[in-house]
């Protein structure tokens, strides 16, 4: 279904020149503290540079100057970014007496997006961005084709090298910038071309028509986005792997100034993916924007259905209408109000009434017009109530035995003496016998163990009611205290590290993956507070006369053997499972913190992390089968 208004926000007039650009503060305090404007120093910080250019492009693209831009991730770890936007201007700048390009790009806060007259809407709302990113930089150069002319300027960590400079004749009109991350100020210079593509693919979906290109020399790689059907082909991109019940349902309009596009499909899962976007903007923790879209979804469907005599009364809650749904929120607006420096939540009241009406009422004509796709839309949710309510017991018996004393915790926990969560550890063990050997190697002040008896159930699969049934499940969530799905609770959280620990086999690593499955679809804020780890044991025990060393990997394996000259004569023992080793060898070797190693989980890509949680923990074969096929030649130290 497609209820067309406008396709976009109306352009703005093209007289964007040196007035356009308000001056609000200076720079000094960007390459002291770097982290306050671009979040870290590592790679996520890196990577936000590359984001924060593009941005200044895609705001173009935004008020309709700019049809194509272009990423390039040089060999020798240059970022170029190109567009065919209207060039950052370069005359004089009243106030502060030199070029705007140089005022843009060595003063914090400044920029064109303050007065709504150059940008309608924008994502670079703190106007902190290319200025940040020159800040940032051991260089950094940019070229402007602007009125039949081209102009050039290089700056050294921030600092201009010499004036702007003319450089004679430019074929159309867009801006260059060119710029080397600084070495002095990041901990990581190696970009992640997938973490890059995918964000210039998200852009690409979010802007229909504009072409977004993204190559990185190093590894020859190379995509060119372009996607007429814009959010709508995003929801068939996310559903690609899963069975839609019916078809994608498009809504968009243009409200006064600002504009609502929402395109939103259900599949036969259990697992809800929505994501919104205010101008561009990922906004991870929602909104009014958000909130508004769940308000209509909640009322139509249940007005549907008592109309309809598909229910007697209006019972169907958001959580129950949110699963399997897979939906994209993007809305433009001027003037928007996101909370802290993040950018992920809006603020803007006046957005969830706005939203909520343009969704009834193109939710509304949807149903109507589609009266099959209709009944299998309550019937999901129908069957998603009757889950909730065989699901509510268990729901209380959890909720009754998730409090803090031992006393009713569940019967296998060996928990810790320490009762402050910021210093203890939750140690989920595969099965009794390394169970045991973890209650007797660790620190019993802050660190606790959960044997797992077998496999936990498989999520992906499986409606709440089966969940909250499944034992191993309760065990886990008494232990850890936080309840579960809609009524999770991170501030109950008991331990601030989860650790998987797991036998380095087959079945270890299954365990290993139904347990990722079920944090990242009912509790998902534990990987995005970084509070899930997995355990790293020793692969192998090499003993050499009176050398005895552990070692966690083949090739450690194989500088070891060559520093002690050769197998010969050496003992090596391969660890197949935790129980395997005494108590005092797992302490020393996996649980020990001043030895262990351990992988913290993270979700730099929810999109991604979805998928590759329905490919392996869902129905469909052939994606799976795909998948395997595909990372075959990556597998080490396969037991078969």
């Amino acid at each position: 279904m497609e209820q067309k208004n406008e396709p976009a926000p109306a352009k703005t007039p093209s007289n964007y020149d040196a007035s356009s650009i308000q001056v609000l503060e200076g720079l000094e305090a960007v390459r002291k503290r770097p982290a306050m404007y671009i979040g870290d120093t590592d790679v996520k910080g890196l990577h936000h540079l590359v984001y924060e250019v593009v941005d200044n492009s895609v705001d173009e693209a935004l008020a309709g100057f700019c049809t194509k831009v272009e990423v390039v991730i040089g060999k020798d770890g240059v970022v170029t970014v190109n567009d065919n936007g209207r060039g950052i201007p370069v005359e004089m700048h009243e106030h502060m007496k030199k070029s705007a390009l140089e005022v843009v790009m060595t003063v914090l806060h400044a920029g064109g997006k303050f007065d709504n007259k150059s940008y309608k809407v924008s994502g670079g709302l703190h106007g902190v961005g290319v200025s940040v990113v020159n800040a940032l930089s051991e260089w950094l150069e940019v070229e402007v084709r602007r009125g039949g002319k081209k102009y050039f300027q290089r700056y050294e960590r921030g600092k201009p090298a010499a004036p702007v400079k003319e450089m004679g004749a430019a074929e159309g009109s867009g801006t260059l910038v060119r710029y080397k991350a600084d070495s002095q100020i990041f901990t990581a210079t190696e970009y992640s071309y997938d973490t890059i593509a995918n964000r210039m693919r998200e852009l690409a979906y979010l802007n229909k028509g504009v072409t977004v290109c993204v190559a990185d020399e190093k590894s020859n790689q190379k995509d060119e986005f372009l996607f007429k059907g814009g959010i709508r082909e995003f929801v068939e991109y996310v559903e690609r792997n899963k069975k839609p019940i019916c078809s994608v349902i498009h809504i968009e309009k243009q409200v006064g100034d600002s504009y609502v596009e929402a395109a939103f499909q259900y599949n036969d899962g259990y697992s809800e993916n929505v994501f919104s976007f205010a101008n561009n903007i990922n906004t991870v923790d929602g909104g009014t924007h958000l909130a508004g879209f769940k308000a209509a979804l909640t009322r139509c469907i249940n007005d549907y259905a008592v109309e309809r005599k598909l229910a007697k009364e209006a019972k169907i809650a958001g959580d129950d209408l949110r699963e399997g749904l897979v939906a994209i929120i993007s809305v433009r607006l001027p003037n928007p109000q996101f909370e802290g420096q993040t950018k992920g939540k809006l603020g803007n009241s006046e957005m969830k009434g706005t939203v909520s009406s343009v969704i009834n009422d193109g939710l509304k004509k949807f149903l109507e017009e589609n009266p099959s796709d209709a009944r299998n839309i309550v019937a999901k949710a129908m069957r998603a109530v009757e889950a909730r309510e065989a699901a509510q017991s268990a729901r209380d018996l959890i909720r009754r035995k998730s409090a803090l004393e031992s006393s009713v915790l569940p019967g296998k926990l060996a928990d810790c003496s320490e009762k402050d969560p910021a210093k203890s550890e939750l140690y989920i063990v595969e099965g009794d016998s390394a169970g045991g050997s973890a209650k007797q190697g660790r620190d019993r002040r802050f660190q606790a163990i959960l044997p797992l008896r077998g496999k936990i159930l498989n999520v992906e699969k499986a409606p709440i009611n089966k969940v909250l049934e499944n034992e191993q499940i309760r065990n886990l969530l008494m232990a850890l205290g936080t309840n579960f799905g809609s009524e999770f609770d991170i501030t109950k959280l008991r331990y601030h590290k989860i650790v998987i620990m797991t036998d380095a086999d087959v079945d270890g690593a299954h365990i290993r993956t139904l347990l990722l499955t079920l944090f990242y679809r009912f509790m998902k804020p534990l990987v995005e507070k970084g509070y899930i780890f997995i355990a790293q044991p020793p692969l192998f025990k090499v003993k050499k006369e009176k050398t005895e060393k552990y070692v966690y990997n083949e090739a450690a394996l194989e500088k070891m053997l060559g520093e002690i000259g050769g197998a010969e004569g050496a003992n090596i023992q391969r660890y197949k499972g935790l129980g395997e080793m005494n108590p005092a060898q797992l302490w020393e070797t996996t649980m020990d913190p001043k030895n262990r190693t351990f992988l913290k989980v993270t979700i730099e890509d929810a999109i991604k992390a979805d998928e590759l949680f329905t490919i392996l923990m869902g129905d469909e074969v052939e994606p799976r089968r795909a998948f395997i096929e595909m990372h075959a030649k990556e597998v080490k130290n396969l037991d078969v």
